[in-house]
């Protein structure tokens, strides 16, 4: 999995046919702006009105997943996001003549060729996965759907499917890297059962369709009738069922293509969450009004993740990006006044600092002596300290700099620090650092509890007496 953001070099363009509308329809991809994500742009209406694709955007999904903003709409648009996904772009415009994606030959891969034909582009804004921490699931008793969300360390994603009939049986899919998403799953066409294309054909629901684009499994005998219905409807002279219970005119790419076309949506409706996901997936029997709710689910995790700053974990074993050595050859701060320990991680945009907690602390010796409780204020200089740091990254010589506090905002203390506790500083920064003046907020924890908080400006100052 890419740390970086990607986007297309350049625009690309594909053409074909609404599966449900049966109308022409041209779709071309545009680069986008980091953290712009995927926006579907309908170019035959007036004003070029937009619709994100997102999660709370999915109006229906009969027969496919369909994104409406007002009166605004697009349906079918699960292939187009699962080759997205699957080729791990993040930034992308969709302009669509239509109110239709073209159905192609029914799977991701002709526009993860279309894609690969543009070409992908790296840009410098760091791609927000959104990291499964602890398992959750959707279910749907009354259809036996479930969808369940597991810890791990890149995208893995599950399907098994059974509709109880012989002619499909059951079937699963897996798929461990989704970097193999183009030759694993990417050609994995749709599917229908006989009778309900009987159905869609007899309402008029599917101009679109013919036997070369969706799998269609035999479930029924087939009469005179049905048959002559099927030549009708797909310009055939003679349609028959073969061996393995599947009309003609069709070869299957994979033995348990269903279940790999089925793994193929729920990423493709997944990419509704918002977000690159870290994690596991495992879906049973899932369909679009399934993977739509898990979508509108995990969304609201990554709102609620973004909204929180994340906790950083601490491994003791783990290298540290400074030990205490090079903390003071940038700090001017010493002993008992330092207050960091160790730098674990450090960008031009956040630092992680740690500090031990110890009963040699000088200050226990007379604050609170019989119950001893690290000084509000001295929690605030430790994680002032890791903040100089962040600062002094920015300048080419932190040895011939200082920085120093001009305002301290929203301070709160949450828990007691006591020896022995280990207090992880995090500080990020809130803005770019303009002038030498540093904005940014701050968080100290003990484990997973938040002991203090504050929103800190400073500024980095040059030593007069230093060249």
């Amino acid at each position: 999995m890419t740390t970086q953001q990607h986007t297309l070099q350049q625009a690309v363009s594909i053409s074909g046919t609404g599966l449900h509308t049966g109308k022409q329809v041209t779709l071309t991809f545009q680069p986008a702006e980091p953290h712009s994500g995927y926006i579907l742009v309908r170019t035959d209406l007036e004003q070029r009105p937009e619709i994100p694709a997102l999660a709370s955007y999915v109006s229906s999904t009969e027969r496919g997943t369909t994104l409406a903003h007002g009166e605004v709409s697009v349906s079918t648009v699960e292939h187009v996001l699962a080759a997205l996904t699957g080729l791990q772009i993040d930034n992308c415009r969709l302009e669509i003549n239509g109110p239709e994606m073209p159905i192609m030959d029914g799977s991701s891969l002709p526009f993860v060729e279309a894609l690969e034909q543009a070409g992908l582009k790296a840009q410098e804004q760091p791609r927000d996965y959104f990291e499964i921490t602890e398992p959750f699931a959707y279910r749907d008793e009354a259809e036996n759907i479930e969808i369940l969300a597991l810890p791990a360390d890149h995208y893995q994603v599950t399907a098994m499917v059974d509709y109880e009939t012989k002619v499909l049986g059951s079937q699963h899919a897996s798929l461990s890297r989704i970097e193999d998403f183009k030759d694993q799953l990417a050609n994995s066409r749709t599917f229908s059962f006989l009778h309900e294309l009987e159905y869609l054909l007899d309402n008029g629901l599917i101009q679109g369709g013919d036997l070369k684009n969706a799998i269609v499994y035999v479930d029924q005998e087939v009469e005179g009738p049905t048959l002559e219905k099927l030549k009708k409807a797909f310009g055939k002279e003679d349609v028959s069922v073969k061996a393995n219970g599947i009309l003609d005119n069709l070869d299957l790419h994979h033995p348990n293509e269903a279940a790999r076309h089925k793994l193929l949506d729920v990423i493709g409706d997944l990419a509704l969450a918002g977000a690159p996901i870290k994690g596991r997936i495992i879906a049973t029997r899932p369909g679009h009004a399934a993977n739509a709710a898990f979508a509108k689910l995990l969304q609201k995790k990554i709102k609620e993740a973004r909204r929180t700053p994340a906790i950083p974990s601490y491994d003791p074993a783990t290298t540290p990006v400074y030990d205490v050595n090079k903390i003071m050859n940038i700090l001017p701060h010493r002993p008992p006044f330092l207050l960091v320990d160790k730098i674990l991680e450090l960008s031009t945009e956040h630092v992680v600092g740690v500090k031990s907690i110890t009963m040699n602390e000088p200050y226990f010796t007379g604050h609170f002596p019989g119950a001893p409780v690290m000084p509000g204020v001295l929690q605030i200089e430790a994680m002032a300290q890791a903040g100089g740091i962040l600062a002094l990254n920015t300048v080419p010589d932190p040895e011939n700099y200082l920085t120093y506090f001009l305002k301290i905002d929203g301070v709160r203390f949450k828990r007691q620090v006591v020896p022995g506790d280990v207090l992880l500083l995090s500080l990020k920064l809130t803005q770019p650092i303009r002038r030498g003046i540093v904005q940014m907020d701050g968080q100290a924890y003990v484990g997973q509890q938040l002991a203090c908080e504050a929103s800190m400006m400073a500024q980095i100052v040059k030593e007069k007496n230093k060249a």
